[in-house]
C-alpha cells in the first residue's frame, strides 16, 4: 500500500471519530434551559398587549361610495374601546375620481370602523397632486363621505406661496366629481413665485 492510500484509511476512520467527539462535548457542555422562565419583555409592554389586541404592519383598502379608492397603512394597529382602533405611523393614500391624489401622514391617530371615519393626530403632513404641502396638528377624516378636516391651523406650501390658515377642508360640491380646498378663519398667503421655480 503506497503512503496515499494509507493516509485516506487512517482518515476515514479518524474524521467520524473526531465529528462524534464534537457532538458529544457540545451536548456535554451545554447549558440547562429552564422551560418556565420568564420571556424577556417590559412589563408595560406585556400589560399593553394584555389589554387588547394589536397588528403589526397592518394595510387596507377600499372604494368610497363616489369611486374614490382608499388605501390606509400603519405601523400599529391596537384594539381601544368599543369600534376605536389606536394606531401608529399612519399613511392614508386617496385617489380622488377626479384625478387628484391626497397623501396624508401622522405619528399616531383612531379609526371607527362602524363609521368609516378617523382621526389622526401629531406631525400631520397632507399632500396633494395639485400642489399643495400642508401641516397640522389634527386632521379628521370621513372616508364614506371624502372629507379631511383640520379644525386647527393649518400651515405650509399652496399653488403660490406660504399659506396658513385657521381651519382646513377637503370636499366634494354635491353632485360633483373634483374636490376643493377650502381655507378659512384668519388665512393668510404670502405671494412667493421663486419658491415654486426652485421646486
Amino acid at each position: 500500500m503506497d503512503r496515499y492510500s494509507k493516509l485516506v484509511a487512517w482518515l476515514k476512520v479518524l474524521l467520524p471519530l473526531a465529528a462524534l467527539a464534537l457532538l458529544s462535548t457540545l451536548f456535554l457542555l451545554s447549558r440547562n434551559i429552564d422551560p418556565v422562565a420568564s420571556v424577556p419583555f417590559a412589563e408595560t409592554e406585556i400589560q399593553e398587549r394584555l389589554r387588547g389586541q394589536q397588528v403589526t404592519a397592518p394595510f387596507f383598502s377600499g372604494t368610497s361610495s363616489s369611486g374614490d379608492r382608499i388605501s390606509v397603512s400603519a405601523g400599529t394597529l391596537a384594539t381601544a374601546d368599543g369600534q376605536n382602533n389606536a394606531a401608529t405611523d399612519l399613511a392614508a393614500h386617496i385617489d380622488l375620481a377626479g384625478g387628484t391624489r391626497v397623501v396624508l401622514f401622522s405619528d399616531r391617530g383612531a379609526f371607527d370602523m362602524a363609521r368609516g371615519a378617523s382621526s389622526l393626530e401629531g406631525n400631520v403632513v397632507i399632500t396633494t397632486s395639485t400642489g399643495y404641502k400642508l401641516n397640522s396638528e389634527q386632521l379628521l377624516t370621513d372616508f364614506e363621505n371624502m372629507t379631511v378636516e383640520s379644525p386647527g391651523p393649518v400651515n405650509g406650501l399652496g399653488l403660490s406661496g406660504t399659506l396658513e390658515a385657521g381651519n382646513m377642508r377637503l370636499e366634494k360640491p354635491d353632485g360633483g366629481e373634483t374636490a376643493q380646498l377650502v381655507f378659512t378663519n384668519g388665512v393668510k398667503l404670502i405671494y412667493r413665485p421663486q419658491d415654486l421655480e426652485e421646486e
